[in-house]
């Protein structure tokens, strides 16, 4: 009889536990859930209110009670944006200084990667971590000598100023490096027994391999160029060289000081509607392309 007793409170004691550690389960999901939800929440009103205020009129915009959904939907915020903030122009400017910018900083990133990962010259880890040394240094270290460097070249309110300062990324060259650094070495060997040159090598086998780091460079550079805001509003003053920041910021402000805040809100939702595209539909890509980069060193 006791080990009967024994066997069956020891049957009950699992079930016991079994069920406490579900309700446990069930409790960490409805809290992982809940606190996803909420930071989902704070992340996405920024863009509902930048939404719903593009489509207010500006008196009730400038209400003393605000309004989260507008009483009455004024479209034409969206056309007079367009016409009064010049988006054209500053799409073609902004276009014109990403594709420029960004395909040139993939040659350099390419080429300097793959040297790194590659080739045999002295003093090639020594200068490697010299430049992984200037990551630690801010970007706005950098601002006043290459805005003295810019202007004693005369290149103030020109699109070499918007460019060329930018073109090196640190960053991009050790990622898309430790990319290579996964490709087999025995092909480079292969291919220079076959007497293969290093560009062609570069061209036919690592950049197909490295492909999605490349894409997700592509982006991501794309994006910075596109959102670049401090840089281009100290060199570039002249209203015909403005990009899509600095001119948002300076094209709907009145005599009188006034802004037109839903217009400019519309205008804003125009801009960012680019950007929204771009990482819903290329997400994967930036993903894939960090994600293989690099844990081999």
């Amino acid at each position: 009889m006791d080990k009967k007793n024994m066997k069956t409170m020891t049957a009950k004691d699992l079930q016991h536990v079994s069920a406490g550690a579900r309700i446990m389960g069930i409790l960490v999901k409805i809290v992982t859930y809940a606190f996803l939800i909420t930071m989902a929440l704070v992340v996405l009103f920024p863009f509902y209110w930048m939404i719903i205020s593009s489509l207010k009129s500006e008196v009730e915009y400038r209400a003393t009670i605000p309004t989260f959904w507008p009483q009455q939907f004024i479209w034409g915020n969206y056309g007079q944006a367009f016409k009064d903030g010049n988006l054209l122009q500053l799409f073609k400017n902004t276009a014109y200084v990403g594709i420029v910018s960004t395909f040139l900083s993939l040659v350099i990133t390419v080429l300097s990667a793959f040297a790194f990962a590659r080739l045999e010259f002295k003093g090639k880890d020594a200068l490697f971590a010299a430049l992984l040394a200037t990551m630690m240094i801010p970007g706005e270290l950098f601002t006043i000598t290459n805005y003295i460097t810019v202007n004693r070249l005369g290149w103030l309110n020109s699109f070499e100023a918007l460019i060329i300062p930018f073109l090196v990324s640190v960053f991009y060259i050790y990622l898309l490096k430790q990319n290579f650094m996964q490709i087999p070495n025995e092909l480079y060997l292969a291919a220079k027994v076959d007497g293969t040159s290093d560009i062609k090598y570069l061209w036919k086998v690592m950049i197909p391999l490295a492909l999605p780091t490349l894409i997700s460079i592509t982006i991501l550079k794309m994006m910075g160029a596109w959102n670049s805001y401090i840089w281009p509003k100290l060199v570039a003053n002249r209203e015909d060289m403005w990009l899509v920041t600095n001119g948002l910021r300076n094209a709907f402000t009145t005599a009188e000081g006034q802004a037109n805040y839903p217009v400019q809100m519309a205008a804003v939702a125009i801009v960012s509607a680019p950007l929204f595209m771009v990482f819903l539909f290329l997400r994967k890509y930036i993903m894939a392309g960090v994600s293989r980069s690099g844990i081999k060193g």
